[in-house]
């Protein structure tokens, strides 16, 4: 069987080395194609194969059409908007991805965020100091579960909104459930969102959510862009002057927002929250670990589709 890693942004070496070693442990072949320069380098690389691993690549309805054999796809990170699940399921292929493994990563970078705004975007003015104040996640998922775990180090006080996740899941872990986003808004200096982009979360992040935010509210987006109704956003920051905007996600009028609100919005570059070497490693590694055992055992634990 042939398992095809396909990559615009590669596994770091180490992780490939991983890769290679529990898929040819399992007597299969891997197949690297990184860097690729267009679609049709993919489309010609999955003609083959029985299985896919991918990192933020789009696998559409034209990709499943051009792999007749594809039995698995396996993106190595926790969200999947990426991949075309109808289409997928239209195929009889599995989607699977692979939460938890580059959560302390994304987690980390939320406070590396939310420390940057509270000191004014590092402008040498006097700032404010995160202990002793009030978190609220948006989500309570393995990201969200990593943050409330690194804001105990901070001494905030911790509240999480998730209709997925019981309460006694959320208290159990020292959090203080909410009922409602507005709540949720109201009550914290800073709110970090983590909710997935479907259906009924795009753009759900609005003007009335945002201005729910207490004075000097901070909203930390390390989710994706498609959450946040950008209009709804500019016209919030516009009516108040003492919130902030920071993310790992650039806006479609990132630049628009730069200039109007300077210091008091951050995008970085490209989407970093899982781009550290142990986040790449893991994921990648543990995406190679479920394709094996979905080609060999049929488990399909992590199933996005159905």
């Amino acid at each position: 069987m042939k398992v095809l890693v396909a990559t615009e942004k590669p596994f770091a070496a180490v992780a490939v080395d991983g890769i290679r070693k529990v898929v040819e442990d399992a007597g299969m072949e891997l197949v690297l194609l990184e860097k690729y320069a267009s679609r049709g380098d993919l489309l010609a690389a999955v003609a083959d194969a029985d299985a896919l691993i991918i990192r933020s690549d789009k696998v559409d309805a034209e990709v499943f059409a051009a792999a007749p054999k594809l039995k698995v796809v396996v993106r190595a990170g926790a969200g999947y908007d990426n991949v075309d699940l109808a289409a997928a399921t239209a195929h009889d292929v599995c989607v699977e991805n692979t939460p938890g493994q580059n959560s302390n990563a994304v987690a980390e970078l939320v406070f590396g965020l939310a420390v940057m705004a509270a000191r004014n975007m590092y402008d040498g003015t006097s700032g404010w100091e995160l202990r002793g104040k009030r978190l609220g996640i948006h989500a309570f998922g393995q990201v969200g579960r990593n943050v409330a775990r690194i804001a105990r180090g901070f001494e905030m006080e911790v509240s999480a909104l998730d209709p997925f996740c019981p309460d006694e899941v959320i208290a159990a872990a020292g959090v203080k459930p909410v009922r409602s986003v507005e709540e949720l808004y109201a009550d914290n200096r800073v709110v970090s969102l983590h909710i997935p982009a479907t259906d009924e979360t795009r753009r759900s992040v609005g003007y009335d959510l945002i201005t729910r935010l207490p004075k000097g509210g901070v909203l930390v987006n390390t989710a994706r862009k498609e959450v946040i109704d950008e209009e709804g956003l500019a016209r919030a920051l516009a009516d108040r002057q003492d919130l902030k905007y920071v993310a790992d996600i650039r806006p479609d009028n990132a630049d628009k927002l730069l200039a109007e609100f300077p210091g008091r919005v951050f995008f970085t570059p490209k989407k970093m929250g899982a781009q550290t070497a142990e986040a790449n490693i893991n994921a990648g590694i543990a995406a190679a670990r479920q394709v094996v055992d979905f080609l060999v055992n049929g488990v399909d634990k992590y199933r996005v589709n159905r």
